[in-house]
């Protein structure tokens, strides 16, 4: 049995009494990270949220996407709600190998991360969305700092997505330049969409973006692991990333050792499903509307207590 100090009793009975489960295995923090796009918080406060009504203690830890995985290995971090297929399978791969982080199974959202533009580039760029009219086109792509090159935006760095390898590997005419973050990247779009100016992008989904408005994704040759991981395979015989990027779920991982610690919130945390036209929404709210993330989050759990409160039962 666990033995609680009298400060982690008088916490209990707080819980308790505002409603909360009265049994959870440890009161020490969960601790879940977030990172520096809004779906990634809102799908992590959601699940904080519903942690805290079964009486669990969380901590938010803002950590970086690809080297939170060290922090998961050590359990000094113990859950990330959002590893994307897209960007995230060899982060994933390497860690799971080590026996130290586990799958906690799907997010219930599909990932989508690819090269974007917007439709009125067609007019200039009439060969579009087959990668290849990038390189016919570039110099439409091009800014002052870049020209001749064509300019491609792409995520913050910490994003992974192997853009520039890409770039190498298919002898493209373009300079990959990193947004600084998530908001940079979607006013940037913002403004050059008003203007109809010329861009091609990173955009991915679920996010209003997609929605909002009106583009296609660049349709690069079909992504493989092998194309990753053997250079020799792809158009490029001598290069690996020759290829799109891959498509598949959102994942949830953790350390290992939580459930062992805490049962019931892995059980909880293996339950969280939410898909992309939800989620898409509830970012709209934040990043267009203006509403906070807690306020958007409150407002779902309040809408959709039968859905979250049987993953805690």
């Amino acid at each position: 049995m666990t033995k609680f100090t009298p400060f982690s009793a008088a916490l209990l009975t707080a819980l308790s009494a505002a409603g909360a489960m009265a049994e959870v295995e440890s009161l020490d923090p969960i601790k879940l990270t977030t990172h520096d796009w809004t779906g990634q918080i809102i799908t992590t406060t959601i699940m904080g949220e519903v942690l805290k009504k079964a009486g669990y203690n969380v901590e938010y830890v803002q950590a970086d996407y690809i080297a939170q995985f060290a922090g998961l290995k050590t359990g000094d971090l113990h859950v990330a709600m959002e590893i994307w297929e897209t960007t995230g399978r060899e982060a994933m791969d390497e860690a799971f190998g080590t026996g130290k982080v586990v799958n906690m199974g799907p997010t219930g959202m599909k990932a989508i991360e690819e090269w974007w533009y917007p439709s009125y580039m067609e007019k200039l760029c009439p060969g579009l969305p087959d990668w290849q009219a990038l390189n016919d086109c570039a110099a439409e792509f091009a800014t002052p700092e870049t020209a001749p090159m064509g300019r491609y935006l792409g995520g913050p760095v910490t994003w992974g997505g192997f853009d520039d390898e890409r770039v190498e590997a298919l002898s493209m005419d373009f300079e990959v330049v990193h947004a600084g973050t998530d908001a940079a990247l979607f006013a940037e779009l913002e403004s050059a969409y008003q203007r109809e100016a010329p861009i091609v992008l990173w955009i991915y989904s679920p996010h209003w973006a997609t929605a909002k408005y009106d583009g296609k994704f660049v349709e690069f040759p079909p992504y493989s692991d092998e194309c990753y991981n053997d250079p020799s395979v792809g158009v490029n015989p001598d290069s690996a990333y020759d290829c799109g990027k891959p498509t598949g779920p959102i994942w949830k991982v953790a350390w290992s050792g939580i459930a062992d610690k805490w049962p019931g919130a892995a059980s909880a945390i293996n339950a969280f499903d939410i898909d992309n036209d939800t989620m898409g929404a509830l970012v709209g709210k934040v990043d267009l509307d203006g509403e906070s993330i807690s306020s958007v989050v409150s407002e779902w759990m309040s809408a959709n207590e039968a859905t979250w409160s049987s993953w805690i039962k």
